[in-house]
C-alpha cells in the first residue's frame, strides 16, 4: 500500500479497512457457497446411507445385492468450471467425514497413470486419514501404515477389518458418544476428481478388482464429471459399467451460482465497496467467455477491492456509515483538498450558491459537515437503488421478451451505464408492459410489495400503500367484470332476436363505430397507471451511480487496470521483461538510455536485444562477437591478458546458455539452410 502512495496519509488505516472489508466479504461468500451446496451434499449423504445401511445390518438383502457385485456409484456432474471443483470436493470430503465415514480418498488422474499408482495413492490416502495424533503412539497403526507397500486389495481389506474392529472395541470399552457420528462399519469412499482424465484401463482394472471384493469392503465410488454422464459409458465397456450401481447427481450450474454471488455481494447495501459498470462487465465477460469459474470471479472481485484501496487515498472512508462519519472528523487538510479535487464534488460545488461555494472550498470544518451528509445520502441511495432494481427486475421478468436482459445483473449494468429510462430497450419494456394481463400484473405487484416490505427503512411506506391500493382496485375490477359479462350476454341475445336485415345492419354499423371510438376500459386505465407508477420509481431511484456526489470513494471504475491484471498478454510481458528488465527488477544499474544495451543486464536480455537487430537468419559467430563486446564493455584496456582465454570461455558458455533459453522461449530455431545460423521466429513490435 505504501509503494504507490508514499505521500498519502492513513496508509495503514486503509490497509486495515481493506483487510476487514474483504474478511467480511469472504465470510459471506463462504456462507453462500455452503448454502448452495447443502442440497447436493445432503443428497449424497442420503445416497451413502441407503447404499451401506444393509452392510451394517448384515441382512439378506445386502448379500443378494452384492452377489451381483455391483459397486454403489455416484456420478456427480459439476460442469466445465473445473477450477471450482477443488473447493466443491474439499467441502464434500468435510461433509462426509463429519457425518458418514473417516475413510475418504480423493484421487486425481495425474497421480494415477497405472493401477499400481492408483492403489498406492488410495491406500496412502486412507491410512493417512485414519491415523491421528492420538494413534501415532500405537505400534499396530504404524505397522499397518507400512503395509501400503504391498498395494493389494487384500491388504486394504485386512487393514479395514483391523481398524474397524479396534474402533468397535474402543467404543464399547470407553462408551464414548462422540464417535457416534460415524457408523459401526463406515464405507470407504473413493472420489475420482476428474474422471474424464483417467485412462480407460486404470478405471476398468480398479472397478473389476473392487467388484470381486465388494462383499468384504463397503466401497463407494464418486465420479467427478465435468462434461456429461455419458462419459461413463464412453470410457467403460458394458461388461465393466454393469458392475456399477450408478445414481446421478447434478450440481447447481455455474451461472446460477454466479447470480447468487452477485446478488449477495454486489446488489446489497451491506458492503460499502461497489463495482463500476465497466469493471463488473469485465468480470462477467471473463466468466462467460473464458472459464465459467465462480472462484476466479471472486478472485477478480478481491483484486478490485485491493486495487481500489491501493490507488484511492480517500478509500479510508469506504467503510460502514457510522465509522465513515467518525473518520470524516479526523480528515487532515490535505485529505480535504483531495475531496475538493473529485470530479463529482466539483459538480456539486458548481451547483451551489456562491457563498456556499466559498465555504466549501475554504472552510474545512464546514466541508466535513457536508461530507457527512453526502455520505449518508450515498448510503440511502444504495439501499433504495437495490430495492427498486429488484422491483424493476420483477416487472421485466413477466414480459414476453427481455429488452433489458433476463438476469438482474444485466439490468444492473444497464442502470449503471446511463439513465436507463432514456434507452430504447426501456421504452420497449414499457410498451410490452402495457399489454400484460391482469394475473401477471397482480402477481408482479404482490412480489414488489414483498420486496419493499422487507426493507428496514421507511422510505417506501407510501409506495407499499400505493401498490396495495392497486391490488385492491384489481380485485374490484374482477367483481365488476362478472356483471359486465352478464350484460354483454343479454345484449347478444337481443341482437340475435332481430331478424330484420336493415335493423341488423344498422346495429352492426353502430357497434363498429363504437369500437373505433372506444375509450380505454377501467382495466386498461389501471394497467397504464401501474406502469406509469413503476416508471416514476425508476426515474427517481435508479439514477446512475456516477451522477452521485462522492461516488469515487466507494466505486472502483478503473476497468483498464483490472483488464491488464486479468487478461493475460504473455508476449507483451515477455518482450518488456527482456527488452527492459528494469521494469520488473527495479535495479538502478539496469536503467538504459534509448536503445543502448547495458552490460549489467541478464545475459538473455543482452542476447534478445542483439537479436532484434538481425534479419531472418542470424550468424552465431557475429552474434557471439557482439555479445562478447557488450559483456566486456566495462573492462578497461589494462585487463589481465593471461586470463583472456578463460574469460572468453566463460563468455562463450554464457552466450550458449542465453541462446538456448531464447530457443526454449520460441524466439529462434536451428536453420537447415546454414549450420552456423539460426532462424528468427518473431517479428514486429508489441
Amino acid at each position: 500500500f505504501g509503494e504507490r502512495n508514499d505521500h498519502s496519509e492513513d496508509t495503514e488505516l486503509r490497509f486495515v479497512t481493506c483487510q476487514s472489508l474483504w474478511n467480511e466479504i469472504k465470510s459471506e461468500t463462504q456462507q453462500v457457497q455452503e448454502d448452495l451446496n447443502k442440497q447436493l451434499f445432503d443428497n449424497l449423504v442420503s445416497f451413502l446411507r441407503r447404499s451401506h445401511s444393509e452392510f451394517q445390518e448384515k441382512t439378506t438383502k445386502w448379500t443378494c445385492q452384492m452377489k451381483s457385485r455391483e459397486i454403489p456409484t455416484a456420478a456427480l456432474v459439476l460442469g466445465v468450471n473445473v477450477t471450482d471443483h477443488d473447493l466443491t470436493f474439499r467441502s464434500l470430503s468435510e461433509a462426509l467425514q463429519d457425518n458418514i465415514t473417516p475413510y475418504i480418498a480423493l484421487l486425481e488422474a495425474k497421480d494415477c497413470p497405472g493401477i499400481k499408482n492408483l492403489m498406492q495413492k488410495l491406500m496412502g490416502k486412507l491410512m493417512n486419514c485414519y491415523i491421528d495424533v492420538n494413534s501415532l503412539e500405537d505400534e499396530d497403526y504404524v505397522q499397518v501404515s507400512q503395509n501400503r507397500i504391498r498395494c493389494s486389495m487384500t491388504s486394504l481389506i485386512n487393514w479395514y477389518k483391523s481398524v474397524t474392529k479396534k474402533a468397535d472395541s474402543e467404543t464399547l470399552s470407553k462408551k464414548r458418544t462422540s464417535s457416534s457420528r460415524h457408523w459401526q462399519s463406515p464405507p470407504v469412499v473413493v472420489i475420482f476428481k476428474d474422471m474424464e482424465s483417467f485412462t480407460t484401463k486404470v478405471l476398468q482394472d480398479f472397478i473389476v478388482i473392487s467388484s470381486q471384493h465388494i462383499h468384504e469392503l463397503p466401497l463407494v465410488l464418486i465420479f467427478g464429471i465435468a462434461t456429461s454422464p455419458m462419459i461413463i459409458h464412453s470410457l467403460l465397456p458394458h461388461s465393466v459399467s454393469s458392475l456399477l450401481c450408478i445414481e446421478l447427481f447434478q450440481s447447481l450450474s455455474s451461472k446460477e451460482h454466479l447470480c447468487t454471488i452477485i446478488d449477495k455481494l454486489i446488489l446489497t447495501a451491506q458492503f460499502p465497496f461497489k463495482l463500476g459498470e465497466k469493471v463488473l462487465q469485465v468480470l462477467i465477460n471473463i466468466f462467460l467467455y473464458h472459464d465459467f469459474s465462480v472462484q476466479n470471479f471472486i478472485k477478480g472481485f478481491q483484486l478490485c477491492v485491493m486495487e481500489h484501496f491501493y490507488s484511492q487515498p480517500l478509500s479510508v472512508l469506504c467503510c460502514q456509515l457510522v465509522e465513515a462519519k467518525k473518520r470524516v472528523n479526523s480528515l487532515s487538510h490535505d485529505q480535504c483538498e483531495n475531496i475538493r479535487r473529485l470530479p463529482s464534488f466539483r459538480r456539486y460545488v458548481e451547483s451551489q450558491a456562491s457563498e456556499k461555494q466559498i465555504a466549501l472550498l475554504t472552510a474545512d470544518n464546514f466541508l466535513k459537515e457536508i461530507i457527512q451528509k453526502l455520505l449518508e445520502d450515498l448510503h440511502v441511495y444504495h439501499e433504495n437503488y437495490v430495492l427498486v432494481l429488484r422491483c424493476l427486475h420483477v416487472f421485466t421478468s413477466f414480459l414476453p421478451k427481455y429488452p433489458l436482459g433476463k438476469q438482474i445483473r444485466e439490468l444492473h449494468c444497464a442502470c449503471l451505464e446511463n439513465r436507463v429510462w432514456e434507452t430504447k430497450e426501456y421504452e420497449s419494456c414499457l410498451q410490452l408492459a402495457r399489454m400484460l394481463n391482469k394475473s401477471d400484473l397482480v402477481t408482479m405487484l404482490q412480489q414488489c410489495v414483498e420486496i419493499f416490505v422487507s426493507s428496514s427503512g421507511k422510505e417506501f411506506g407510501k409506495t407499499v400503500e400505493k401498490l396495495k391500493e392497486f391490488l385492491t382496485q384489481f380485485q374490484e375490477l374482477e367483481a365488476e367484470a362478472f356483471q359486465e359479462q352478464d350484460v354483454s350476454v343479454s345484449s347478444q341475445k337481443e341482437l340475435q332476436k332481430k331478424t330484420d336485415l336493415y335493423r341488423l345492419q344498422k346495429t352492426l354499423m353502430e357497434l363498429k363505430e363504437s369500437r373505433r371510438s372506444k375509450k380505454l376500459t377501467k382495466f386498461e386505465m389501471l394497467r397504464s397507471e401501474v406502469v406509469d407508477y413503476i416508471d416514476s420509481l425508476v426515474r427517481n431511484y435508479l439514477v446512475p451511480a456516477d451522477h452521485k456526489t462522492l461516488h469515487e470513494i466507494v466505486y472502483f471504475n478503473t476497468a483498464s487496470v483490472l483488464r491488464g491484471h486479468l487478461n493475460a498478454a504473455p508476449r507483451i510481458a515477455l518482450h518488456t521483461a527482456l527488452n527492459n528488465p528494469y521494469s520488473y527488477l527495479k535495479n538502478q544499474a539496469l536503467k538504459s538510455n534509448g536503445g543502448s544495451i547495458s552490460n549489467k543486464a541478464p545475459d538473455i536480455c543482452i542476447a534478445y536485444k542483439l537479436h532484434l537487430e538481425c534479419g531472418r537468419l542470424i550468424n552465431l559467430v557475429d552474434w557471439l562477437e557482439a555479445f562478447s563486446t557488450v559483456v566486456n564493455a566495462a573492462e578497461g584496456p589494462d585487463a589481465d591478458a593471461a586470463s583472456s582465454d578463460q574469460v572468453d570461455d566463460i563468455v562463450h558458455a554464457r552466450f550458449i546458455r542465453a541462446v538456448s533459453e531464447l530457443e526454449l522461449l520460441g524466439f529462434i530455431k536451428p536453420s537447415k539452410q546454414k549450420t552456423d545460423h539460426v532462424a528468427r521466429l518473431t517479428w514486429g513490435g508489441c
